[in-house]
């Protein structure tokens, strides 16, 4: 068995970096539509800002973000994915500026179904992975089972064949 631990929420840099690799935005793309979800989206009731701040270094997520996290994810996914603490995550980066926390939802509450007719294709993309990273933080990790063969044919011929399946998803039912 092996375990796969979920990534932190996003900082500026890895949310870059995420959108490009995934949707093949550039950094400027990537930082205007944040921009646009953080000034606000009208969703039909009232123009409301999707995400929290995004020029920040902290992966920290602030506590009335937590206990709607741990509220919506037994709701959502079972009990059995919600692990027994919040998760905590440290940044990496020396001398990081963390005066805002992590990029994320402003309410996990709104999925981003729910806002897929108020925003524009870009917006609803980058949302989409923005909460899907956010709620997969704080859930339990993935459990695989792993097995690999080994192939010798003949003098100095050896093959490898590995393969895993998922013994129990966690944070991959997310995605």
């Amino acid at each position: 068995q092996r375990k796969s631990n979920q990534t932190a929420p996003f900082t500026t840099s890895t949310l870059q970096q995420e959108a490009a690799r995934k949707l093949g935005f550039t950094a400027s793309r990537t930082m205007r539509v944040a921009q646009q979800l953080y000034e606000g989206i009208d969703t039909g009731e009232e123009a409301a800002g999707l995400i929290t701040y995004m020029r920040t270094d902290s992966v920290s997520l602030a506590p009335e973000a937590l206990e709607e996290l741990r509220r919506y994810i037994p709701e959502r996914y079972g009990k059995d994915a919600l692990p027994a603490e919040p998760r905590t995550y440290k940044t990496k980066a020396k001398n990081a500026q963390e005066a805002h926390e992590a990029i994320r939802p402003t309410s996990i509450m709104r999925t981003p179904d729910s806002l897929k007719n108020e925003l524009s294709k870009d917006q609803f993309k980058l949302y989409s992975l923005i909460w899907k990273r956010t709620l997969a933080s704080q859930m339990i990790h993935a459990t695989m089972h792993t097995v690999a063969v080994d192939f010798y044919c003949g003098e100095g011929n050896s093959f490898r064949a590995t393969g895993s399946t998922i013994a129990n998803p966690g944070f991959m039912a997310v995605y």
